[in-house]
């Protein structure tokens, strides 16, 4: 959302002390302050948001100015999956711990500090008149940095998770229930932000429609269909992530940097991506590829979990003059045409035979065929599949360096940065949306890719 909101104007309640607030985010940003939902209007203040540290922050004050402020005690730093929060409000209640309460993934969590609310206090969210704000304060500011779907409120009932979802028997994951039976009141609202052209409308059936202020885009990840993203907990400190963690920019100019993918592949099947060189500089900057799960991480330039690989494992990237960047070195002649700005450069792992392939702007190089299976023809890097350097699967890896480099990632949500792919690429997979063809028998990186 990064600097959009979501804004309506609250009715008269059916129950002004009681509600409930069920939605699914993703984060892409931490250690910042950012509101899930912010209302001001006279005395009357609710806000509901991550503070610096990364724990929920959950702060109410009523029309006379009574104030009560709560904070967990668990902090929320996963910025790979969906998080399902659910807030419940009964200003009813006798005791702090049960007048708001916060639910995550079907867990209640404990409060660090828990403030009692003024007995029978209206909150903002069901104030009268008062403007309400998705994703960011009523100024606006702090906004929400990441993705957010099917936000529901209740108005004057409190309801558990159980009514939003439940723990899938097979997986043992939270999973959503997307259409709750509940009675929404007469200020509640359901933004499933199915339709692309109306991402504020509301499908409660009470016509509580909102706003958009800014941009807000619709892309393919869901609490559903996971994609990846580049890890924000396993990114240098020399670069920095944007765009919902699909872009990266090295950000000091002496310094080299890698990031990593949220999700890797398995140690079988077949998975594609690609990659935009926004900006190229120099001959190795940016380069691209993937590296062994389990052992491509290590100690670089003093910062934990960051780096090329480690001895035994597998560290495959192609850089702009064309050459294999193989285990920290490159090869002495280019297996790939030179790549420069603009270009698109689509990724195929084959996990199943052990090969990996290049295309750059729709050609794969080399004449690759990554149809080919066992004979893994035009391949740019062949392995066992039973190797133990790569039996663990393979994430991708952005190597960039000095504040010259940005790369844009597309995991299958479509866009390169903020900018959709120009004319989509078919998939026969259905999973995701590609400026290229994507191979038969490939799919994306996604939960719904790698059968999670």
């Amino acid at each position: 959302m990064a600097t959009t909101r979501l804004y309506n104007t609250s009715g008269t309640a059916t129950g002004a002390t009681k509600y409930t607030l069920s939605m699914w985010i993703k984060r892409s940003k931490l250690s910042s302050e950012m509101n899930l939902i912010g209302v001001s209007s006279g005395n009357t203040i609710e806000l509901i948001k991550f503070n610096a540290n990364d724990k929920l922050y959950w702060y109410n004050r009523d029309a006379a100015s009574n104030a009560a402020e709560n904070y967990t005690s668990n902090v929320f730093r996963d910025t790979s999956g969906w998080y399902h929060l659910v807030f419940s409000y009964d200003s009813t209640e006798s005791s702090a711990a049960n007048q708001r309460k916060i639910y995550i993934n079907g867990v209640n969590q404990t409060w660090a500090s828990a403030a009692a609310v003024q007995s029978n206090a209206v909150p903002g969210m069901n104030l009268s008149g008062a403007v309400r704000n998705i994703g960011a304060e009523s100024t606006p500011s702090n906004y929400f940095n990441g993705l957010m779907t099917q936000v529901i409120f209740i108005d004057g009932t409190v309801y558990t998770p159980s009514t939003f979802g439940s723990i899938n028997a097979t997986s043992g994951i939270w999973v959503g229930n997307t259409s709750p039976t509940v009675t929404y009141g007469n200020n509640g609202f359901n933004l499933d932000m199915a339709n692309s052209s109306d991402m504020g409308n509301d499908v409660s059936g009470n016509a509580n429609d909102f706003t958009v202020g800014g941009t807000l885009t619709q892309i393919k990840d869901c609490p559903d269909n996971n994609f990846a993203t580049l890890n924000a907990l396993a990114t240098s400190s020399y670069a920095t992530l944007i765009q919902g963690n699909n872009t990266v920019k090295g950000n000091i100019s002496t310094n080299s940097a890698e990031t990593f993918s949220t999700l890797s592949t398995n140690n079988d099947g077949k998975y594609y991506y690609e990659i935009k060189c926004t900006v190229v500089n120099g001959v190795d900057n940016p380069n691209f590829g993937f590296i062994q799960t389990a052992r491509g991480f290590r100690l670089q330039n003093g910062e934990p979990g960051l780096g090329g690989a480690t001895s035994g494992s597998l560290d495959i990237r192609v850089q702009p003059d064309g050459k294999l960047f193989e285990n920290g070195a490159a090869s002495g002649s280019a297996v790939i045409s030179t790549y420069t700005d603009g270009d698109i450069l689509g990724f195929a792992i084959d996990s199943d035979n052990g090969a990996f392939y290049v295309s750059k702007n729709g050609v794969w190089q080399t004449s690759g065929n990554p149809e080919s299976g066992a004979s893994r023809t035009g391949a740019i890097k062949t392995w066992s599949p039973t190797d133990s350097k790569v039996t663990d699967g393979q994430s991708v890896c952005i190597g960039v360096y000095n504040t010259a480099a940005i790369a844009d990632a597309n995991f299958g949500n479509g866009y390169f940065g903020t900018t959709a792919v120009a004319s989509a690429g078919t998939n026969a997979s259905g999973n995701g949306i590609f400026e290229y063809d994507v191979p038969t028998g490939y799919t994306a990186l996604s939960t719904k890719g790698l059968n999670l």
